[in-house]
């Protein structure tokens, strides 16, 4: 639930909880970890001790041990409009797919990080957001609502206003946008179908999300458009919106994406595979993953609207070669 801290000028977002009983006897800070996996444990604790995070009420510390069953309020507050200002504006080209008063839509392209974070100081969408609008300066991380993976293609929304920004975020958090991805899986699915299974940060790897009992509800819808003979392409729709959620979701039910090294291990060759086939996926640089369709209300005249971004050059030519490959089988 979206809301704004006293001075007005900075939004935050309120998450209303209940300790699992499981968690009995563990740290707050480690707990909230778990639960909101979409914020870093450092940013977590930095909340608590800034007392945007009430335990039943009262102010806890970090390192309180949590009972089970109380009810935890945090105010979880994105960057504060001024620290887009430290974020230098870069010249980057942009594909806007759609621009107004009130928002831009972008067709991001692979390799681009959306802001910056640690070992990505610059050179982000951020940087090239600011170059394109310097008044985005006054929004929280340049009025960037939703985030997409350095490595996947395609659609994502920029608010151009506060009051666009708190609409927009207000409408996703409520499920309100709908997203649909194309990407490649490995393997051959025999059918679509859906993967309802929670998601949380991994146990052991903080730079990976898992599958986990104690996960956030997850709900990816996904439906075969062609078959090859070790692969398949999907259209994939997101219900929720968790970090790397597709990725995690198919390969949890062992198809993972052509490309991703983190959730699909190591790369899969098909047997018999032609050169052309092997040559394609060895070089192939990222996870098939594009967001194809966006669609939304317009936070300023509440119009529906939809966009929808072509698919990229390298997914087109992994494509083909998937086809030459099944033809030459046939042969």
């Amino acid at each position: 639930m979206p809301g704004f801290d006293e001075d007005m000028s900075i939004q935050f977002h309120t998450h209303d909880l209940e300790i699992p009983a499981e968690q009995a006897g563990q740290r707050l800070d480690q707990v909230l970890a778990r639960l909101l996996p979409e914020y870093s444990r450092s940013r977590l604790k930095a909340w608590i001790e800034a007392g945007k995070v009430q335990l039943d009420g009262r102010t806890p510390r970090p390192r309180d041990a949590v009972a089970g069953g109380e009810r935890v309020v945090v105010q979880a507050q994105p960057d504060a409009p001024d620290e887009g200002r430290e974020v230098p504006a870069q010249p980057i080209d942009l594909d806007v797919a759609y621009a107004d008063e009130w928002l831009i839509v972008i067709n991001k392209a692979a390799g681009l990080v959306v802001h910056p974070g640690a070992g990505n100081r610059d050179h982000t969408l951020q940087n090239a957001l600011l170059h394109y609008d310097p008044a985005l300066a006054a929004l929280p991380r340049a009025g960037i609502v939703h985030r997409l993976d350095k490595d996947t293609s395609g659609l994502l929304v920029v608010a151009r206003t506060l009051a666009a920004h708190t609409a927009l975020v207000q409408r996703l958090q409520a499920r309100e946008f709908e997203r649909h991805y194309l990407a490649v899986c490995t393997g051959v699915m025999t059918a679509g179908g859906a993967v309802e299974q929670p998601i949380g940060r991994h146990r052991t790897d903080r730079l990976r999300m898992a599958v986990r009992a104690d996960g956030r509800e997850s709900l990816t819808h996904y439906r075969v458009i062609e078959r090859f003979r070790s692969h398949t392409y999907v259209r994939v729709k997101l219900e929720t919106g968790r970090t790397h959620q597709i990725r995690v979701h198919m390969a949890h039910i062992g198809h993972p994406l052509v490309g991703d090294r983190t959730y699909g291990g190591r790369l899969r060759m098909p047997r018999g595979a032609t050169p052309g086939l092997l040559e394609t996926l060895h070089g192939f640089p990222r996870q098939a993953l594009h967001a194809a369709q966006l669609a939304l209300e317009h936070p300023g005249d509440g119009r529906a609207m939809k966009w929808e971004a072509p698919v990229p050059r390298d997914l087109r030519q992994l494509l083909a070669a998937l086809r030459r490959d099944g033809a030459a089988e046939k042969a």
